[in-house]
């Protein structure tokens, strides 16, 4: 009841920073929270039991959940338009999940390898459905501690990677501006530009994680 409680704080303290311009340490937070959101619901979705009560809360409402909602729906469709892209990352990559090292080291690599030509929300829509993916394929391999270490990995990338774009669109909050065509394919149009190259991306990722000879 404890971790349920401060969970229950910790989420109505990220929801308020919404009403005025996040600090650093406050997007990160907020990109975790989407995180877990994510994972819990592809999860879900894919039939997987998980039993940790700090990651079963959804995230509460207002407008994180407004985000988290637009985040979920937009992932739909990016993984619609490419079905197998996002599932089995683990086996794509011919990585253990035994390893704590190895799964991080395999999502930041391959977080690196999207934005290597510029960040996008398609491509950030991207790299949750990464996590995702992988944190669906640790748990089905009685790894579930590891969905803790990608969503600390996905925090640590925003924190290095994408807190500036995201404080020049004023948050995450500007995903919201990603749905008001009601036109599909004009969305779908950006959404393949997440995808469209990832094949090559898992095909990089698996020689840079190949050990040294």
């Amino acid at each position: 009841m404890e971790v349920l409680r401060r969970s229950s704080v910790f989420a109505a303290e990220v929801m308020e920073v919404f009403d005025r311009s996040p600090t650093d340490k406050e997007l990160v937070s907020q990109a975790k929270a989407l995180c877990r959101d994510y994972i819990n619901s592809r999860l879900i979705q894919a039939g997987v039991s998980w039993s940790k009560p700090e990651y079963n809360a959804p995230v509460p409402g207002g407008k994180l959940a407004e985000v988290s909602a637009i985040l979920l729906r937009l992932g739909d469709e990016l993984e619609y338009i490419r079905p197998n892209v996002y599932r089995n990352i683990a086996r794509q990559l011919n990585i253990s999940l035994h390893s704590e090292s190895v799964v991080s080291d395999a999502f930041l690599a391959v977080a690196a390898q999207i934005f290597t030509a510029g960040i996008t929300w398609g491509k950030v829509v991207s790299l949750y459905a990464v996590a995702a993916g992988l944190a669906v394929d640790c748990v089905r391999h009685a790894q579930p501690a590891m969905v803790h270490t990608i969503v600390d990995c996905l925090g640590e990338f925003v924190r290095k990677t994408l807190v500036t774009w995201l404080k020049r669109r004023g948050g995450w909050a500007d995903i919201t501006k990603c749905v008001v065509n009601t036109d599909p394919s004009l969305r779908s149009h950006w959404l393949v530009a997440a995808v469209c190259s990832f094949g090559h991306f898992l095909k990089a990722i698996f020689f840079v994680l190949l050990p040294e000879r």
